[in-house]
């Protein structure tokens, strides 16, 4: 009996769930329900068996019942409490609260009573199945009800309608019978299907009325034990009225004992507060006698001090006026040297204007004599211009010279200093011959020896100067070669030694000019010249090829250019028959000259047919560097032939006559000749010119008579290898004829021989020409007119009609009056020439305009009658703008108040090349233009930036313009805006002067902000600036590494409010200043060391050498050479590592710093912004209008401080750190006068009620003296203590920060974020988490880890539960602490270790096991872990999940309560189902719902995982997921992704579902539509998830 009743229970402990009741409906038969819950809890409480099997029968029940549901509910847990104190109270004597009551007389156990709560409660579970299953029958007779009337009503319509289907068969109307047999077709359908139906709820209603019958039998069965529940619940409530007795008397008690203690606490308090006034008072009155003493002293420092300011004033005045003398002073000093300026600058006027005048008339004379003035004067402004480089050249030499000697003399008192102390190893001999060797080597290194490149072109110049010179005096041919040949020996004696100091031997880098690259002109010059050159070498050697040879080479001349000796050269040639039948090629032989030089690879290709071809190879190592010349020999069905081979080395080539077409006289013309250069060693070139005319004969003549031809300013120099210059030669033809000149140019290179160049030129005379034929009309304007008279002259003795060409492209801006007219014989004519450019000209004159650069110039011709070629001439002109512009078409002020001013900056640039004049004129007085008032000069192309004040003097609207003026009369307008308003918020002050302030110290300043509100201003203001009266918010913004701080910083003020602000300053040492000064003793540090240790090492030595019997071997190295490896100091990068605040280093430089601080002052300008009100939603940020900005300007100067922190590395922070509640730790904090000045201490009063505690008393400091402070630190509770110690100067307040915590044992634990949230696993398999446990306390700790399955003190044992099963919750997320255990009542989840200690600063690992053995979705589990003072360290809630299968899916909505069920698995009556009732769909539910905000619809969206579980236990590695059906989901606006997926194991994939609302969309609607998705990995299952979607405007 005691077994079935053991049996029952755990049926009953089984929760009963809402799907297990819709599986007993929808059974499609009923079955039998006595093996089910209702026969196992027929039970008889037998309690005549013996008491060992109640007992173990009393243990199974309760496994059975905790297996499920270990927490207690909170009844228990008061019953469990109450059972413990009587155990400790009775020690089993039957002494407690439950043994007077019991019946039995016998004290009952706890179990007892858990046995009856649980009865209770599942007593509870059986009747509300009896409700539920009473009103499924009530329901089923109602559906019934239903059935029947429908069939009455069915049968009544049908009898109607058979009686009008026999009228109408009277009436003969087929259409009505055809119609009204229809619907009697339908109507009997449908009462068939009514019949059906109400057969299928006849069947439904009796076997529920059989299961309520049943249960009815089953409730009659055990109304037994209801009767012994209700006993027992009255004897429990008794016991539990006795025992709250019990515990209000022990309450009532405790409370009194309390209460006298308080008393005692507090009287003994007050005595201590009367002895601690006592104390004050008597502090008090010993303050105020020595606050007299010191009065009495203060007012004499007083006297002394005002005796002193006043001397220093004396002083101060005298020097003042020392200087205004020194002034007065220097400005006559500099009167006077600006009068003796004007007049050094007259006589120097008057130097150049007496020069000019003698030119003139010397070259008046000149000309009179019938001489060229213009080139004589030329000449000589060339001679005295190589005069003067030649006197500074001599003047550099001398300075150079002097410079070399006084490095010799250094030189050598540095070696007579070194001779001093001789090795000991070297002889006098040898000491003197090594320092005359040494002597020997400098100058050697620094003698010069004769220029080679730079003085060639001095000397060019100079030789050039004395053939003009001498060819003034002389026209013999004999003459000129005297003049060639002194400069020859000139040049020679130039160059002797005596001129050693002209360059150096080594020439350095520095000296050779830069190459220029050559450009690709010019490389198209020089490879035109090598064709030339190389056609010219072919013509040569045409009498060596025969004509018409058998075969064609290609190349016809194999030539190898511009060797290098050494080098080996390949070259392949194609030898081709150019016969007309068939020949064969046979090679011989290579000509002797190149035999040594030249390899030849041939195969005969034996016999070729016309147009076939062969190739060779020749090899060519040159071992000489000569020109080499020479043929291959071959031989031919037809004869011999030969192909030509040529080899040259690097040289010059260059063009060699020049030839000027007629020109006629009076006109100029200029070539330029380029050189290439095919050499690959820089060469230098000089010109020799031989002039010669040829009228009739060839006269040779020298350069004065016939000068029309000369050279250029190029006429030596240096070329490059592969460079080109050019030569430029001009043609000036006076006198009608042909003008021949030859140059010859030289090389340094001997290799190269020198290349005459032929020049010769034709002039013509040409009646009419214009006098002046190159019009320069310099800078011109756009739309400016500039005028110019053009005169031409005659030299006929007849007059000719004029016609002036004007271009059609210029039309529109030159003008020429008159465009015809006549010249008279031997006259001159003028025509006015008018220039008017237009903005147009870049685009119609685009062949003589450049816009660019503005360079006009407009060729132009004057047709002459009778005269072949016209007169030209050339209009040259810079055209230029003459706008200036602004970087701004309008410039907008904004909103500024009129208590403050905004300033713009505008750029102004001068768009012309010439300088203009500018001036803002007829300026507004709100308006200021800066700088020089607006009024200046612009240089070309230069930009001003001006400066645009605008101060409001009303808060009105401004828009006005500006005009800048220019020079020429031009305005320029800038239009400009702005809006002046009264500000919304107001500041007391704008400027705040602070105290100077000592460093480390502070100084707080108190201004005021107000909301300021003026309707009138608001109501004028309307339609500018919102000046609406409205809450403001304002945000100070303060400057980036200052000394300010602002409190509070932001906030918010209502109209009419005012706020109070404080303004701190406290200025601190940069850290930048502080870690140079940490580097900078760091390295003087070093070198002090470095030098201690060179001293000791060089003492050292001489001790040795003292003692040594023999001399050293080898040579010592100079203390000084050491000291130069070894005295750098490290790198900023290596020396800032390690260095933070808190080193002794860092500590050395902040205390040097301060010692030598001296006094710096600065400003600062805050910014305070301003809002447009509040914002219009708690997390949307405010508008901030920039033009309520309030600007605060800030003075703060700074000081040294007159006390030090020495102790503690100079930190004020004194940190007692962790101390233990109940301990007293002393620290000792040192503090040093560093002024010139003594200063009295005064300290602040430390809390009297706090730990912390000054011992020592204050004094005075005299300079550099120190003070030690003795605090001491006592906690009295687990918290962090933090007070602020002020000690007073007169001009400083030194804040000590006393810090300390009161410190307990803690225990930190590491498992946030590494736990998951569920996990996951098949049945019998094993999943472990660990997490560590740290101990960061000074001592050992215990720790307690408890599971709450293992206990049964937990208040929430069953309780959730309970929630969960009543129907008002069904949608709750509460889930409770303990879930679903294994079998057997053994917990799911175990913890290893259980407890242990922890040592200070060790680890410990935790480590957590999930092993379920049956499948279920609600194992949960809490874990705790506590210490010995019952302090929690964590709480982790454990959850586990075991599905059937390896594939899971989650994050859908739930449909049950998150417990497994009390009933069993239902098995029905007839297994054998249809294929798709074996494996039904499971239903789920996902919820979407769509937010709607403004209008706006956001798309719901819902993400479920569908993961893979790794088990050893399961053979698929991986599993697979497809939605099915998707096109009708899609219409309704769902969308899911991915809709189909493969899951390998051990992982999860994610699947997202988005729902839209479509346009036919109704508010208020669900829309609910469902869609299969099927799992597959080891078996397949089948998802029914129906998703239901609506739209709120209360979602997220």
């Amino acid at each position: 009996m005691r077994k079935s009743l053991t049996k029952q229970h755990s049926e009953l402990a089984a929760p009963i769930s809402l799907m297990d009741f819709e599986e007993f409906e929808c059974a499609p038969e009923g079955g039998s329900l006595k093996s089910g819950l209702f026969d196992v809890i027929l039970r008889s409480f037998d309690e005549t068996e013996e008491e060992e099997e109640a007992e173990e029968e009393v243990v199974e029940v309760e496994d059975v019942y905790f297996h499920e549901e270990p927490a207690p509910p909170p009844d228990l847990d008061w019953v469990e409490e109450l059972s413990d104190e009587d155990e400790g109270e009775g020690h089993g004597d039957g002494a407690g609260d439950f043994a007077p009551v019991a019946n039995n007389s016998k004290q009952r156990s706890f179990a007892e009573i858990a046995r009856m709560f649980k009865l209770k409660r599942n007593l509870d579970q059986i009747d509300s199945f009896y409700r539920q299953k009473e009103h499924d029958v009530q329901k089923t007779r109602e559906k019934l009800n239903i059935c029947c009337h429908n069939i009455k009503c069915c049968l009544e319509q049908k009898d109607q309608l058979e009686w009008e289907i026999e009228q109408q068969k009277a009436n003969d109307n087929s259409v009505a019978v055809f119609r009204l047999r229809t619907q009697h077709e339908l109507l009997c359908q449908n009462l068939q299907n009514e019949e059906k139906l109400e057969g299928q709820i006849h069947t439904k209603l009796r076997q529920q009325e059989m299961e309520l019958n049943m249960i009815e039998v089953q409730l009659g069965n055990i109304s037994k034990v209801h009767q012994e529940m209700e006993e027992d619940e009255q004897l429990f409530e008794v016991l539990k009225a006795q025992k709250a007795v019990t515990r209000l008397e022990q309450e009532r008690k405790v409370s009194q004992n309390r209460q006298r203690r308080i008393k005692l606490f507090m009287d003994e308090q007050a005595a201590k507060l009367r002895k601690e006034e006592i104390e004050c008072q008597r502090k008090t009155e010993e303050f105020r006698a020595n606050r007299k003493i010191a009065a009495k002293y203060l007012r004499q420092s007083n006297k002394r001090l005002h005796q002193q300011v006043a001397e220093k004033e004396q002083q101060n005045r005298e020097f003042i006026e020392r200087r205004i003398q020194a002034v007065e002073s220097l400005k006559s000093n500099i009167a006077a040297n600006q009068e003796s300026l004007r007049g050094q600058q007259k006589r120097a006027k008057k130097k150049v204007l007496k020069k000019e005048q003698d030119e003139r008339q010397l070259k008046a004379s000149l000309e009179a004599q019938g001489f060229n003035g213009f080139k004589h004067v030329y000449l000589k402004r060339q001679l005295e211009e190589a005069k003067r480089k030649q006197q500074e050249f001599e003047e550099s030499q001398k300075s150079k010279r002097l410079e070399i000697v006084a490095k010799m003399l250094q030189e050598e008192q540095l070696v007579k200093k070194r001779s001093k102390a001789p090795p000991p190893n070297l002889s006098s001999h040898d000491k003197f011959s090594s320092l005359r060797q040494g002597k020997e080597v400098l100058l050697s290194q620094l003698e010069p020896k004769p220029p080679s490149a730079p003085p060639s072109t001095i000397l060019h110049k100079r030789d050039y100067s004395t053939i003009y010179e001498s060819s003034s005096t002389s026209s013999d041919g004999e003459n000129f070669e005297m003049e060639m040949e002194e400069i020859v020996h000139k040049r020679t004696d130039y160059t002797t030694p005596a001129d050693f100091l002209v360059e150096p031997e080594f020439s350095g880098l520095w000296e050779q000019e830069c190459k220029k690259p050559v450009l690709s002109s010019a490389k198209s010059e020089v490879k035109e010249a090598e064709s030339s050159m190389d056609s010219g070498m072919l013509n040569a050697t045409g009498r060596r090829i025969l004509k018409q040879p058998p075969f064609s080479s290609k190349p016809e001349v194999v030539l190898f250019k511009d060797f290098d000796v050494g080098k080996r050269y390949k070259k392949k040639i194609v030898l081709t028959n150019i016969s007309y039948t068939i020949s064969v090629c046979k090679f011989i032989r290579i000509s002797a000259e190149l035999m040594e030089f030249i390899s030849v690879k041939f195969q005969p290709p034996g016999s070729l047919s016309t147009g076939m071809s062969c190739e060779m190879l020749v090899i060519f190592h040159p071992l000489i560097n000569e020109d080499l010349v020479g043929e291959c020999y071959f031989e031919s069905t037809f004869g011999p032939f030969s192909v030509p081979v040529r080899c040259t080395i690097k040289k010059f080539n260059g063009s060699e006559n020049i030839t000027y077409s007629r020109r006629q006289s009076s006109y100029s013309l200029g070539l330029e000749e380029v050189h290439p250069k095919q050499q690959s060693l820089p060469t230098e070139s000089e010109i020799n010119p031989h002039l010669s005319s040829d009228v009739g004969t060839r006269v040779n003549l020298t350069l004065v008579d016939y000068c029309d031809i000369i050279l250029g300013n190029v006429r030596g120099g240096e070329i490059g290898p592969f460079q080109s210059v050019k030569l430029e030669i001009l043609f000036k033809p006076t006198i009608p004829g042909e003008t021949i000149m030859d140059f010859y140019i030289r090389f340094s290179d001997t290799n190269t021989k020198p290349i005459p160049i032929h020049v010769s030129g034709v002039a013509v005379s040409n009646p009419v020409w214009v006098i002046h034929p190159s019009i320069d009309l310099k800078i011109c304007t756009f739309d400016c007119l500039y005028q110019y008279t053009i005169v031409l002259q005659s030299r006929e003795n007849r007059a000719f009609k004029l016609t002036f060409d004007l271009c059609p492209e210029m039309r529109k801006h030159l003008e020429i009056i008159p465009k015809r007219g006549f010249i008279q014989a031997l006259s001159t004519f003028k025509a006015q020439l008018k220039f008017i450019p237009r903005q147009s000209l870049s685009k119609d004159a685009q062949n003589y305009f450049d816009s660019n650069t503005g360079v006009l110039e407009v060729p132009m011709t004057v047709q002459v009658a009778g005269q072949v070629r016209p007169a030209q001439y050339t209009i040259h002109a810079i055209v230029t703008s003459s706008d200036l512009q602004f970087d701004h078409t309008e410039v907008d002020f904004g909103h500024c108040s009129i208590c403050h001013f905004v300033r713009t900056t505008v750029c102004l640039t001068n768009m012309s090349i010439l300088p203009q004049d500018f001036g803002f004129v007829a300026v507004p007085e709100y308006i200021e233009v800066q700088p020089y008032d607006g009024f200046g000069t612009l240089l070309p192309q230069e930009t001003l930036e001006i400066d645009l004040i605008f101060s409001p003097k009303k808060p009105i609207k401004y828009d006005f313009q500006l005009r800048c003026k220019s020079g020429i009369d031009r305005d320029f307008v800038l239009p400009c805006r702005g809006v002046g308003f009264h500000p919304p918020l107001v500041l007391s002050h704008s400027l705040i002067q602070f105290r100077p302030t000592a460093v480390g110290d502070k100084s707080t300043a108190t201004i005021y902000l107000t909301n300021y509100q003026d309707k009138e201003a608001a109501t004028r203001l309307i339609k500018v600036v919102s000046a609406v009266e409205a809450p403001r918010l304002f945000c100070f913004n303060l400057p980036k590494d200052s000394d300010i701080s602002i409190t509070p910083a932001v906030g918010r003020l209502l109209p009419g409010e005012r706020c109070l602000v404080q303004v701190m300053f406290r200025p601190v040492l940069l850290e930048k200043m502080i870690i140079e000064e940490a580097l900078r003793l760091q390295h003087s540090t070093k070198l002090t060391s470095e030098k201690e240790q060179d001293v000791s090492r060089l003492t050292e030595q001489e001790m040795k050498r003292d003692t040594a019997a023999e001399p050293n071997r080898g040579r010592r190295t100079p203390g000084y050479a050491k000291r130069r490896e070894t005295s750098f100091p490290s790198s900023k990068l290596a020396d800032r590592v390690g260095l933070n605040p808190g080193c002794e280093l860092y500590g050395k430089a902040r205390d040097s710093l301060l010692r030598s601080f001296t006094r710096y002052y600065r400003e600062y300008i805050v910014c305070c912004f301003v809002s447009d009100g509040d914002p219009p939603e708690a997390n949307v940020q405010p508008t901030w209008s920039p033009v309520n900005t309030l600007h605060l300007k800030l003075e703060c100067p700074a000081i040294q401080p007159p006390l030090l922190v020495i102790s503690g590395n100079g930190n004020n922070v004194l940190d007692f750190r962790q101390v233990y509640i109940g301990s007293r730790v002393v620290e000792r904090f040192t503090i040093q006068n560093i002024s010139e000045e003594p200063v009295e201490l005064t300290s602040s009063l430390l809390d009297l009620h706090g730990p912390f505690s000054l011992i020592n008393a204050m004094r005075g400091l005299n300079p550099g003296e120190k003070h030690t402070l003795v605090l001491a630190f006592t906690p009295t509770l687990d918290k962090k203590y933090c007070e602020i110690l002020h000690v007073r100067t007169p001009k400083m307040v030194l804040e000590i920060i006393l810090r300390g915590e009161g410190a307990l044992p803690f225990v930190s634990s590491s498992h946030s974020g590494d736990l998951p949230d569920v996990v996951y696993a098949l049945e019998k398999d094993i999943v472990s988490q660990h997490f560590k446990l740290t101990n960061r306390s000074a001592e050992a700790v215990d720790y307690r880890v408890m599971l709450a399955s293992h206990s049964l003190n937990s208040p929430q044992h069953g309780a959730d539960r309970v929630t969960l099963l009543l129907d008002g919750h069904r949608d709750t997320q509460i889930h409770p602490a303990v879930g679903t255990q294994n079998y057997r009542g053994l917990s799911v989840f175990s913890v290893l270790p259980l407890e242990g200690s922890l040592a200070p600063g060790k680890k410990q690992d935790i480590a957590i096991t999930f092993q379920p053995d049956h499948s279920s979705l609600y194992y949960t589990d809490r874990l705790t872990i506590e210490l010995l003072n019952k302090c929690k360290v964590c709480e982790i809630d454990l959850k586990g999940a075991v599905p059937s299968r390896n594939m899971y899916l989650c994050g859908v909505d739930p449909l049950t309560v998150p417990i497994d069920s009390l009933l069993p698995v239902f098995t029905p009556l007839h297994p054998q189902l249809t294929e798709a009732e074996e494996k039904p769909c499971i239903p789920l539910l996902v919820t979407l719902v769509a937010s709607c905000k403004a209008g706006v619809i956001r798309p719901a969206v819902r993400e479920l995982r569908v993961g893979c579980i790794s088990s050893p236990h399961s053979n698929k590695k991986s599993g697979e997921f497809h939605w099915d059906d998707l096109a009708a989901v899609q219409q309704q606006g769902f969308q899911v992704e991915p809709a189909k997926g493969v899951v390998e194991a051990g992982s999860s994939c994610s699947v997202t579902i988005t729902w839209m609302p479509q346009s036919i969309y109704k508010p208020l609607e669900v829309v609910q539509v469902c869609v299969p998705l099927t799992v597959k990995s080891d078996e397949t299952t089948s998802y029914k998830v129906t998703l239901m979607a609506f739209v709120s405007s209360a979602a997220d």
